[in-house]
């Protein structure tokens, strides 16, 4: 829309602004937009060649400027983890997880932790505006194509958490039911933080489903980033199992919808699905085979499988329009075109 005019944030330009784990693929992005809005970014990373790709390439006239810092938190469930890393910041982006355990004994703890550590250094900083976690659908519900559950701002992957804490053996399938038991936990965290400790921020939380589309990162490691490419390549191992059927959004409108989460100063204690468009793999594998004709790809998956999870998008969809002048989530042929960047059909 060349007539959209950006709203008045209620963080100012030109604030500080923290993305915990900046390095990783929707933390990447989200920096990149709030650097192009005029804010200066100051990112965690576990190590700092880690953040090589943003410093020397894709963010690298903002490092030079110093609009983009760098900061490294090596171990995020710390007591004192943020102490530093929120010194003068605005705005906290809590993206950072742990990834993937199936000991839920190992994993749940330190990503509560880690919750925890980031909120009570940001309740001392008395600069902090506006609070926003990176959560999950998962820690809304279980995520297959037999899920058929209208979710609300209070829905909660209940399934998920008794699976994870059921008794061992602790083997590899029980990682998805530990991952979203962590989600569980970590924004219950945010809420019950918020109703007991009463701070002076506005908190909120973004839940993304499976994030799609351009990787800052070439050689990022998210699992969703890489669905396009392996179903390009024929590695079907993942789509089978682990998400047969999914809501793609595209990773722009996910950070699109993290700056309204922030400086929107009429978001308050909100939970905001970011959720895209229900598709099947038979629905990417034509758009796949649109682009490259001559190509042979894998069989079509089973038909009968597809993606039955709802929910009330209209409040999402009002701060895409309100944030970036959109009329709805950017189209799958151009989020899976930009996710195939590099891939080529030889």
């Amino acid at each position: 829309m060349s007539d959209f005019k950006l709203p008045t944030p209620a963080v100012p330009k030109g604030s500080l602004i923290l993305i915990t784990g900046v390095n990783g693929y929707l933390a990447s992005e989200l920096a990149l937009q709030l650097l192009t809005l005029g804010y200066r970014v100051r990112g965690t990373v576990r190590s700092l060649s880690k953040a090589n790709f943003l410093t020397t390439d894709v963010l690298k006239s903002h490092y030079t400027s110093g609009a983009f810092t760098v900061i490294t938190v090596p171990t995020l469930d710390g007591p004192n983890a943020f102490s530093e890393a929120v010194k003068d910041v605005s705005i906290i982006f809590h993206v950072a997880t742990f990834g993937f355990s199936a000991d839920p004994n190992e994993f749940i703890p330190r990503e509560v932790a880690a919750m925890r550590s980031i909120l009570f250094a940001a309740k001392d900083e008395p600069s902090v505006k506006r609070f926003v976690l990176t959560s999950s659908i998962v820690a809304a519900a279980t995520y297959t194509p037999t899920s058929t559950e209208h979710l609300t701002a209070t829905s909660w992957n209940e399934e998920a958490v008794k699976a994870a804490w059921a008794p061992p053996p602790y083997g590899p399938e029980r990682m998805m039911a530990v991952y979203s038991a962590s989600k569980v936990a970590a924004e219950r965290e945010l809420w019950r933080f918020r109703e007991e400790e009463r701070p002076a921020f506005g908190m909120n939380a973004v839940s993304p489903q499976s994030i799609l589309g351009r990787k800052l990162d070439r050689e990022a490691g998210s699992v969703s980033a890489a669905l396009i490419p392996d179903l390009f390549a024929g590695r079907t191992q993942v789509h089978d199992s682990v998400i047969p059927a999914l809501s793609a959004v595209d990773v722009r409108d996910v950070a699109l919808l993290h700056v309204a989460a922030a400086l929107d100063g009429e978001v308050e204690g909100r939970r905001i699905y970011a959720w895209g468009r229900p598709v099947t793999w038979n629905v990417v594998l034509g758009v796949l085979r649109k682009f490259f004709p001559k190509k042979q790809f894998v069989e079509p998956r089973d038909p009968s499988i597809g993606y039955h999870l709802t929910a009330d998008l209209s409040f999402e969809l009002g701060l895409l329009k309100k944030w970036g002048g959109q009329d709805d989530w950017k189209p799958l042929e151009e989020t899976i075109w930009d996710n195939l960047d590099g891939v080529t059909d030889n």
